[in-house]
């Protein structure tokens, strides 16, 4: 009786073990780099050309975050302040400072400060700044409490499924738009919970965020 199946047949259950062995290691090792801080950029703290302390300038000194990032409420992007931006107050406060020097080169040539960018958005994704501000979400939201840091550093993933959480349950990062850039307001400041309050603010602003590839990705 002639045989049903050809002889390299034989070996077709070792191939599907060892092909099968190989893509589970390379999906766990995927999920194991993709889905840590070394993947996210979490934690991750450059050294600035000008050591800036947003602990003083916000804690210490009460600054409003919209002073140096002025176009936070109007445009896509977060601006990064100019050279004038810290002029305006270090002509007469630290002017000969050792550490302001790279401000002071900038200002004489008219050569921007060479900030080193840490949170990015990738090219593929769209971001709207002035979208979320304008609907309560806080910046430590996304930043974490960045006005208790010397050096800032990246404080969450950002990574999609982190902004789809939101999405899904943004009752968990409204707040009144009064406080979003008071970064230690808590809901108990005023007698609610956070799902209290976010849920009610929900429903007044009919904040309904998109959770389809097409909300971000355009």
């Amino acid at each position: 009786m002639a045989n049903l199946f050809p002889k390299w047949s034989n070996w077709l259950p070792l191939h599907v073990i060892v092909g099968g062995g190989l893509v589970a290691t390379a999906a766990t090792a995927a999920v194991t780099y993709y889905f840590t801080p070394k993947w996210t950029r979490m934690g991750y703290m450059p050294t600035q050309p000008v050591p800036f302390s947003h602990k003083i300038h916000v804690s210490q000194l009460g600054m409003d975050c919209r002073y140096c990032h002025s176009y936070v409420e109007v445009s896509e992007h977060s601006n990064v302040p100019s050279t004038q931006t810290c002029m305006n107050c270090h002509t007469q406060i630290k002017a000969n400072s050792p550490r302001l020097a790279p401000v002071r080169e900038s200002w004489k040539s008219g050569e921007p400060i060479a900030w080193i960018r840490i949170h990015r958005v990738p090219d593929y994704a769209y971001f709207n700044h002035s979208a979320h501000v304008n609907r309560g979400v806080s910046c430590v939201s996304c930043h974490g409490h960045i006005n208790q840091m010397d050096v800032v550093w990246q404080d969450q993933p950002q990574s999609m499924s982190w902004c789809l959480d939101c999405h899904r349950a943004p009752e968990n990062a409204l707040r009144p738009v009064a406080e979003v850039t008071h970064l230690d307001w808590k809901p108990e400041d005023i007698g609610r919970t956070q799902r209290e309050l976010g849920l009610e603010l929900k429903a007044k602003w009919n904040v309904n965020p998109p959770v389809t590839c097409g909300g971000c990705h355009r």
